[in-house]
């Protein structure tokens, strides 16, 4: 192998391919050996590095370690140090003298260090097994929602007995009739966007797990909350279905029809009222947002502005529209981001992964599904983007398909 110290900058990018750090080869494309060799861990702590690396290059500079340790054999390999036996033979060999360079006799035999191959990369088991059970999680997890939904219903007060309760936000912006319409269009834009992201990364399997298992569990506390305190409805404007008084069958048909119209309003599935606490269109919105940006390249900073400003808009819409109280979307907005950060920060760290008198996360109820799903995933899941379709992808003069990797 030639000297890492004399490599070009072709080397430099072929070995970046090799060991699946593509994700550096257009920032290192004017790097050499001698300058991939000084690369230490205050360069990604500050542009453009740092925009560069999920996990602060700590899977990089492990590689470059590597190359060191190597460069640093191949310095000694000629018996000045370090790696080599010496044996007195009691005679004097002239001829290992000449051969060696060594005086008085005495010749050297090179010890060979086995060095252990560094992985191409580190993998990622796709496990679709998991992915199917927790995709059955969040499918059950929305049907209870849309019966828990059907069963507050009946318990809702008329607003002629119960009036709406005193909220800030109302006294302060009239009701837009039309906002509503604004937010669940957001709500469809961007989970069309991430369902278009999911597509893309080559590691969706783990990813929709996650999101799955997340946005099951947001819609079973949803289940609870809103069963638990049933709020008056949020404005006088709302037209409740009638109540069926046990009428099971037609309760049924309900439920299917909700689920049939994704519980939107704009599909008309949804003319139920009580499920107030918390907004799950809310929930929605914000989840959805924090996907796609926490699984898409930091270089497509406008990308996300566009999705964080659908989703900010979304949500100030459901409360232009008085169709839910304050409390609803800022209970909704809390749950939703303290689980995904708990979540992601406990997939992200290996030690959070065991149980530990130390560990007061492995207390959470879910913290036993969540070792299952999560046990074999070492590290931070990069953000590697792949072509899913079977036939090739066009060339289009110099433009060229290439994975998008982890970006911070």
């Amino acid at each position: 192998m030639k000297e890492v110290t004399y490599w070009s900058r072709k080397e430099v990018a072929a070995w970046l391919t090799k060991t699946g750090m593509q994700e550096y080869s257009e920032i290192f494309q004017h790097l050499n050996g001698q300058d991939l060799l000084r690369l230490t861990a205050e360069d990604f702590k500050k542009p453009p590095l740092s925009r560069v690396s999920s996990d602060n290059g700590r899977q990089l500079l492990e590689r470059v370690e590597t190359l060191k340790i190597k460069v640093h054999i191949e310095e000694h390999k000629n018996g000045h140090a370090n790696g080599h036996l010496s044996i007195g033979s009691g005679v004097p060999d002239h001829e290992n003298n000449k051969k060696n360079g060594m005086p008085n006799g005495y010749r050297k035999e090179m010890i060979q260090i086995p060095m252990p191959e560094l992985e191409r990369s580190q993998t990622y088991p796709m496990e679709w097994g998991k992915t199917l059970l927790a995709f059955i999680y969040a499918l059950f997890c929305f049907i209870v929602t849309s019966v828990m939904i059907t069963l507050v219903h009946e318990r809702v007060p008329l607003k002629e007995v119960q009036p709406p309760l005193p909220d800030s936000f109302f006294d302060y912006f009239n009701r837009v009739e039309w906002a509503f319409s604004i937010s669940e269009i957001n709500g469809i834009i961007l989970v069309a966007l991430w369902l278009i992201q999911w597509l893309f990364l080559k590691y969706k399997s783990i990813i929709s797990r996650r999101f799955f298992c997340i946005v099951g569990t947001l819609y079973l506390y949803r289940c609870i909350t809103m069963y638990v305190t049933t709020l008056p409805v949020p404005g006088m404007h709302f037209n409740c279905s009638p109540k069926l008084f046990g009428d099971w069958e037609a309760q049924l048909r309900r439920i299917m029809k909700m689920m049939a119209g994704g519980g939107l309003s704009i599909t008309g599935s949804h003319t139920l009222c009580g499920d107030y606490l918390y907004s799950g269109h809310t929930v929605i919105l914000t989840l959805t947002y924090m996907f796609i940006k926490e699984y898409s390249s930091r270089r497509l900073w406008w990308y996300h502005w566009i999705c964080w400003i659908l989703s900010v808009v979304g949500i100030f819409c459901i409360l232009l529209a008085h169709d839910h109280y304050t409390v609803d979307v800022v209970v909704a907005y809390y749950i939703t981001t303290r689980l995904f950060w708990w979540y992601h920060t406990m997939a992200n760290q290996q030690v959070l992964k065991e149980a530990s008198h130390t560990n007061h996360l492995s207390r959470v109820w879910w913290y036993k599904p969540f070792q299952y799903f999560e046990k074999n995933i070492q590290g931070i899941v990069p953000r590697t983007y792949q072509w899913p379709f079977p036939w090739p992808l066009i060339h289009l003069g110099q433009v060229k398909y290439r994975r998008l990797a982890n970006d911070t």
